[in-house]
C-alpha cells in the first residue's frame, strides 16, 4: 500500500479487508452476501427481539466466512482511544444533527415528528444492542462491495473510499425516508450524518467504533424519552 493513497487520519497499521483481494471474494460470494443482506434487512425490520438477533447473525456470519473467520479484520478489541473516539463522534453527530435540523427547518424541510414515547421501552435498549450492529453491517457490506468494484477499475483507493461512502450514505438515507418527501431530510441527517461513523471506521478499520458511536447516540435519545422528556 502506497502511503500517499491513504488519508492522513487513518491508523497506519490496518487496512480495509476485501477490496484489494485481501481476501478475495468470488462473484458467487457476493451473490451470497447480497442475499443475506436482503434477508438480514427484512429480519431487522421486525420489532421481535428474536428476529432482530437472527438478522444480526445473518449479516455477520457470511462476512466472517468470506474473511476466513479472521474476526480481527473487522472486530478488533476496542482500545481506550477507540472508545474515546466513539464518544467524540457521538457528540459531534449530535451537534451536527441539531444544527442541520435547525437549518432545514428554515426551508420547511422537517421530519414527520419526534419519536413517540409509546414506541420506546426498556426492551428497546436491549433490542438496540443487536439492531444497531445489524445497521452497521447494513452499511459495511455495500461499502465493501462498492469499494472493491471502484478500486478494481480506478486503482485509486482514496477516490474509491469517497465514492463508496457517498453511495452508501444515499442508500442509508433512503432506508430512513419513509416517503419521497422525507428523503432530503433523511439525506442530510441520517445520510450525511453517518460521516461521523464512517470516519470512525475508516480511521480504525474496526466496526466497534461506529457501532459504539451509534449506540451512544440512540441510547441517549431513548433514555431521554424514557425519563419523560420530549425531543
Amino acid at each position: 500500500m502506497v502511503e500517499i493513497d491513504r488519508f492522513k487520519f487513518e491508523d497506519k497499521d490496518f487496512d480495509f479487508p476485501i477490496y484489494n483481494k485481501n481476501p478475495y471474494i468470488p462473484k458467487w460470494g457476493w451473490v451470497v452476501l447480497f442475499v443475506t443482506f436482503l434477508i438480514g434487512t427484512l429480519l431487522s425490520l421486525s420489532s421481535n427481539i428474536l428476529f432482530t438477533i437472527l438478522g444480526c447473525i445473518v449479516y455477520i456470519v457470511p462476512v466472517l466466512y468470506f474473511l476466513k473467520w479472521d474476526y480481527k479484520a473487522i472486530f478488533r478489541k476496542p482500545s481506550r482511544r477507540d472508545i474515546l473516539l466513539a464518544v467524540a463522534l457521538f457528540i459531534g453527530y449530535f451537534v451536527y444533527a441539531m444544527v442541520m435540523e435547525a437549518i432545514l427547518k428554515q426551508f420547511g424541510i422537517v421530519s414527520n415528528g419526534p419519536i413517540s414515547q409509546e414506541s420506546v421501552t426498556v426492551m428497546t435498549l436491549f433490542t438496540s444492542i443487536f439492531s444497531l450492529m445489524g445497521e452497521e453491517f447494513l452499511k459495511f457490506i455495500p461499502f465493501m462491495f462498492f469499494l472493491r468494484v471502484i478500486y478494481k477499475f480506478s486503482n485509486n483507493r482514496k477516490l474509491s473510499v469517497i465514492i463508496s461512502m457517498l453511495i452508501v450514505m444515499a442508500m442509508f438515507a433512503y432506508m430512513h425516508s419513509f416517503n419521497p418527501a422525507l428523503f432530503l431530510f433523511a439525506l442530510c441527517i441520517q445520510g450525511f450524518g453517518s460521516i461521523f461513523e464512517f470516519y470512525g471506521y475508516i480511521k480504525t478499520k474496526s466496526i466497534w467504533v461506529p457501532y459504539l458511536s451509534h449506540l451512544f447516540t440512540d441510547y441517549f435519545i431513548f433514555i431521554i424519552i424514557l425519563l419523560g422528556f420530549n425531543i
